[in-house]
């Protein structure tokens, strides 16, 4: 698992964001399209790609995808 592939795997959720604007650093809630129906979309995308479970309050938690991703990977160990 590395990050670029999970901002791409994140990246595929959005509709209507331009892709460049993902980077590690990306505070996704600033994003204009991001919903909580695109929190719930991200729970299952991890689950999905990662078998990884993220509780509400890592989701809660997490401000950047950096953190997003840091969370899964912790899973993972």
């Amino acid at each position: 698992m590395n990050i670029t592939e999970f901002i791409e795997n994140f990246a595929d959720l959005f509709d209507d964001t331009d892709t460049s604007t993902f980077t590690p650093e990306t505070e996704f809630r600033e994003l204009d399209e991001w919903t909580s129906m695109l929190a719930l979309s991200t729970m299952a995308m991890v689950s999905e790609e990662y078998d990884v479970e993220l509780t509400a309050d890592e989701m809660r938690n997490a401000q950047t995808i950096e953190d997003l991703f840091n969370s899964t990977k912790s899973h993972l160990e």
